[in-house]
Formats: C-alpha cells, structure tokens, sequence
C-alpha cells in the first residue's frame, strides 16, 4: 500500500506469471481497479525464466495481454477478489511475466429513493469519488420501475454529494429538484474514500 502522509493512495499487488494473488478490501469497501497490466516493465520484478535478449526486447516494446486485465476489472465492486496471471495467447513467448494492478479500496453507499444514507468516516474525512443517481442495474432498490432502455441519471445529487467532502459523516438523500424519469424507482449511489485530515 503506497502512503501520501496518512492518506492511502492505492494497494499495489504483483502477481508473478502462472500464480494467484487475492485483492482484498476491508468491511464495507469495495475494489476500484485504477491501472493494470500484464508483461513486463522493469528486470527486478519477479525474476526468474527470461533471458537477456528477452529482456532487451522487452525494454524497446512495452508487452501486454488483454485477457488478464479484462479478469482484473471484473473485481471491480466486490470486496475480494482473486486474480491469475496467465494468458490463454502469449504475446511474448520466452519472457517471465507477471501482472500488476494497482487499486483503491472505497467505500460503496446505496440509498434507495426516498431515503437517506449516512457516509461515516471515523477518525478521518470523507473524499468522495464518483457519485449517480439514476438506475445500473434491474437489481438494485427493486421497486416501480420499467425495464431499462438507458443509463439514467441527474447531475443535481452530485453537487449535493460533494458537499460531503471533508466532513467526517454527512446525510445524503434523492436530489429535490426535478425528475428526470418519473416512472423509475431510482437510487442515489457513491464511492467514496475516508482519508486524512
């Protein structure tokens, strides 16, 4: 976990080729995957079955393949997850691999239309990252709602939400401006990161 004063920026995990790793986030928090990658960047990490001329190849051409990164980002929104680095085509065969992903562990807050929600952060205080109030998903707040034919949202809530930045628990609650869908039962949903004062 990397530190800027006492405020955490972002859990690196490294995964040497043909192994597991397991991104874990506290109670209550949920992975937000920031960056990955799987090849190779430097001769350090991971040494092992690579040769001298892999590694100058390597250097000139930054190598890479999709398949892992695309299993890194379904960890996206869970609270653990575990993750191999292996790819089914190997884009650069003789060259020890490994993958890297670097992730922030952030609080998940769902209030259904409504209601309220209270964002805690003990001790700290709350940075909020993304915030929306709409409809995803056909799963979350089940209520009056027609089948979705497109993201929906309202900018309004936003504004409301980053109010909360800097506080150490603030209320949060559907927007009272206008409705932008009136016939979908809607929730107010935020990402959110407790830090250092």
């Amino acid at each position: 976990r990397f530190l800027m004063g006492s405020v955490s920026v972002s859990d690196h995990s490294v995964t040497c080729e043909g192994s597991q790793s397991n991104l874990q986030c506290g109670a209550g928090q949920v992975i937000v995957v920031s960056w990955a990658n799987y090849g190779r960047r430097d001769t350090t990490t991971c040494p092992g079955q690579y040769t001298i001329l892999s590694i100058f190849s390597q250097m000139t051409q930054h190598i890479f393949a999709d398949s892992p990164l695309t299993c890194v980002h379904r960890c996206n929104w869970q609270n653990s997850c575990t993750v191999e680095a292996k790819s089914p085509v190997d884009p650069c065969g003789g060259i020890y691999k490994y993958l890297e992903v670097f992730y922030t562990c952030q609080h998940h807050s769902v209030t259904c239309q409504k209601f309220q929600s209270n964002l805690q952060c003990e001790g700290q205080v709350i940075v909020v990252s993304w915030a929306n109030y709409g409809r995803r998903d056909t799963t979350t707040c089940p209520g009056q709602y027609t089948i979705m034919t497109q993201h929906i949202f309202a900018d309004s809530p936003l504004t409301c939400v980053h109010r909360c930045n800097g506080k150490n628990s603030c209320t949060v609650e559907e927007p009272s401006s206008v409705d932008p869908c009136v016939n979908i039962y809607k929730y107010l949903e935020v990402f959110y990161t407790c830090q250092g004062k």
